[in-house]
C-alpha cells in the first residue's frame, strides 16, 4: 500500500498480460490481507501459495484456520500483531506468554514463523509507546519457549518514519519519532531482527507532484536516472529502501540491521497510473530485481508483495481494493508462470 510487457487484445475483450517468472527468487512472497466478504476459504487460498511456488506469506491477523492450512508447506510467514493487542501485550507478560502459546506454539513444529510484526505502520499512530514494550514482552515470550533462536520480533514501518527521505544518502529519520525510533533499533541490533518497511513507488510517484516519472517508478528508465554519493539509481524502489538503509546508519547500532520489504505493490484499476498493464510491468520488474538488492545493499532483499487479492471491504473505497494478485475466485488478474 513496469510497464509494457507483451500485451494483446483478444476477441472476447481480454487483456492477457505476459508471463512473470516468481519461483527461482525465493525472496518473494505474498501478503495475504482479508479485509472483504467474497474471499475463498483458508485452505484453497493456502493451495494457490503452494500451487503457484509462493514461498512467503505475510498475515495480518492470527487467523487459526490459515495457520491450520499452513502446516508441513514450508512458507515463510509473517505474523502480525493485530493492533488492538499491542497495547494489551504491552502491558502485560502474561499476554504476551498467551499470545505466543495460543498463536505460535501450537503450530511452530509445522509452520515456518518467520517474523512476529508488532502493529503495521503504527509509528506516529496512538500506540507509539507500545510497540517497544510489545516487542520485549514477546521476546521473552518466545525465548521461555525455546523460540527466540528462530521467530525475529519485529514491527512495520512506513515512509512517514521519515524527516527527510531524499537523496538516499541524506536521509534520516523525523525529529518527533527518533527517540522511539533509536529504542526499536537498538532491539532489532540485540536481538537481529530486521526492521520491516511498507514501499509503495506508486504512492510516492501519485504524490511527487510530477518530480518522479512513471518509467522511474517502474523499474522501467533507460538508463541511471541519478547519482549519489557514488551510487547510481535507476528505479525508486531503490531509492526508498537505500533512505531507510541511510537513515538507520544514523541512529546508534543501526547499521547492523537488515530491512525486509513487508509490503510493496501496484494497484490494476482506479485511473491513472493505477492500471492493469502498469500493475504487470512493476510486479514483474520487481520479483526480477530484487534478487539483486539495492544499490547500497546488493544482493537479495527479502520482499513481500501486496496483495493476494482485491479486497472489497477495504476502506476509502477505490485504489485500496486493487491491489490483488488474484480475483476473490482465485482467478490471476495477470497471466502468472511460477518456474
Amino acid at each position: 500500500m513496469s510497464k509494457d510487457s507483451s500485451i494483446s487484445i483478444v476477441a472476447t475483450g481480454l487483456l492477457l498480460i505476459s508471463f512473470i517468472t516468481i519461483a527461482e527468487v525465493e525472496s518473494i512472497g505474498v501478503s495475504y490481507g482479508r479485509d472483504g466478504n467474497n474471499l475463498p476459504p483458508a485452505n484453497e487460498v493456502i493451495g494457490l501459495y503452494t500451487t503457484y511456488g509462493i514461498d512467503g506469506i505475510r498475515l495480518y491477523d492470527t487467523n487459526h484456520d490459515i495457520l491450520q492450512a499452513l502446516r508441513g508447506t514450508n512458507i515463510a510467514v509473517i505474523i502480525d500483531v493485530p493492533e488492538p493487542d499491542v497495547t494489551v501485550i504491552a502491558n502485560s507478560d502474561l499476554a504476551a506468554a498467551g499470545w505466543v502459546r495460543d498463536n505460535i506454539l501450537p503450530f511452530s513444529h509445522d509452520v515456518n514463523f518467520r517474523y512476529i510484526a508488532v502493529g503495521n505502520e503504527l509509528i506516529l499512530g496512538s500506540h507509539t509507546n507500545d510497540i517497544l514494550p510489545a516487542m520485549n514482552k514477546l521476546q521473552d515470550a518466545l525465548q521461555q519457549v525455546g523460540l527466540d533462536g528462530t521467530i525475529k520480533v519485529s514491527t512495520s514501518v512506513s515512509m512517514g518514519v521519515f524527516g527527510k527521505s531524499w537523496l538516499p544518502s541524506e536521509s534520516f529519520f523525523s525529529p518527533a519519532i527518533f527517540s522511539t525510533l533509536q529504542s526499536i533499533v537498538g532491539f532489532l541490533a540485540k536481538h537481529g531482527s530486521p526492521l520491516l518497511f511498507n514501499v509503495y513507488p506508486y504512492s510516492s510517484l501519485i504524490e511527487s507532484n510530477g518530480n518522479i516519472t512513471l518509467d522511474f517508478a517502474l523499474f522501467t528508465a533507460g538508463g541511471i536516472v541519478f547519482s549519489d554519493n557514488g551510487l547510481d539509481y535507476q528505479n525508486l524502489f531503490d531509492a526508498m529502501v537505500d533512505a531507510l538503509f541511510s537513515s538507520l546508519e544514523k541512529v546508534e547500532g543501526g547499521s547492523t540491521v537488515n530491512v525486509v520489504v513487508s509490503e510493496t505493490g501496484w494497484p490494476s484499476d482506479s485511473g491513472g497510473v493505477a492500471t492493469r498493464q502498469n500493475a504487470q510491468t512493476f510486479i514483474s520488474n520487481l520479483i526480477d530485481h530484487v534478487k539483486k538488492g539495492t544499490p547500497k545493499k546488493p544482493g537479495k532483499i527479502e520482499t513481500y508483495i501486496f496483495d493476494l487479492f482485491d479486497e472489497n471491504l477495504k476502506q476509502p473505497q477505490g485504489i485500496e481494493n486493487h491491489y490483488g494478485l488474484f480475483t476473490p475466485t482465485k482467478e490471476p488478474k495477470y497471466s502468472l508462470k511460477f518456474n
